[in-house]
């Protein structure tokens, strides 16, 4: 199976915390949203601890993709790095995680 990792935003922490208890519920899900303190490959893979009701997937290989991003994604993760060190203390640095064989299946299930 593939995955695929990507920064998507910077949120309030309970935003991120109702997100997460409201929509993250379904273990068959297609993708899920790590949220971290810092803008660090370290604290992204961290954060793959903390997801409640992880899906069923191959966490060794989301690893992988997650430094994958880190080692091919350089200006793409400062300007987020930025962004988000310019933002309130009461923020989050938000990236998604998606198991591309799901993710597929669900788009085209809504054909």
């Amino acid at each position: 199976m593939s995955y695929s990792f990507d920064i998507v935003g910077v949120t309030p922490i309970l935003d991120f915390f109702y997100y997460q208890q409201k929509l993250e519920q379904n273990p068959n899900r297609s993708k899920t949203y790590l949220g971290s303190y810092q803008c660090t490959l370290d604290s992204f893979i961290k954060s793959t601890e903390m997801i409640p009701l992880k899906p069923d997937w191959n966490w060794d290989q989301v690893i992988e993709s997650i430094v994958d991003f880190w080692i091919h994604h350089e200006e793409t993760i400062q300007r987020w790095k930025l962004t988000f060190d310019n933002s309130s203390q009461q923020n989050l640095i938000v990236a998604r995680v998606a198991n591309v064989k799901w993710l597929r299946q669900e788009f085209q299930s809504l054909l």
